[in-house]
């Protein structure tokens, strides 16, 4: 019963604290791009391109290179192709992983741009 209390105290507490974090007036984040002049929007616009864009070209350069390594060590060596394969798996996700930082920070410059204020 206890359990039961304490979710429907944290679920009514929620729902309070969003009811007032949304109901602040604010200007969209591209009137504020407007204010500062069209201009700034596509440079802003081309910032967020060319960061997810020389994060995927690096990083399929590198998953790349990770899958060729891994395809000659299974041909050279075949009895450990697991270990290879869960090795290259391990290590396609930590390159991906840098890509997914490029699309946050592409998305960072163009809806939470610190640059606007």
């Amino acid at each position: 019963m206890k359990k039961v209390i304490g979710v429907l105290v944290a679920v009514a507490s929620v729902f309070g604290v969003t009811g007032l974090a949304l109901a602040a007036e604010g200007a969209s984040v591209f009137d504020k791009y407007m204010q500062l002049g069209s201009n700034n929007l596509s440079l802003v616009c081309l910032a967020a391109a060319l960061a997810v864009g020389v994060a995927a070209s690096g990083c399929g350069a590198g998953m790349g290179h990770a899958a060729g390594g891994a395809c000659t060590g299974v041909a050279r060596n075949p009895e450990v192709s697991g270990k290879i394969t869960v090795t290259m798996i391990l290590g396609l996700a930590l390159i991906e992983s840098l890509t997914i930082y490029g699309l946050v920070i592409a998305l960072i410059l163009l809806y939470a741009n610190p640059l606007l204020g």
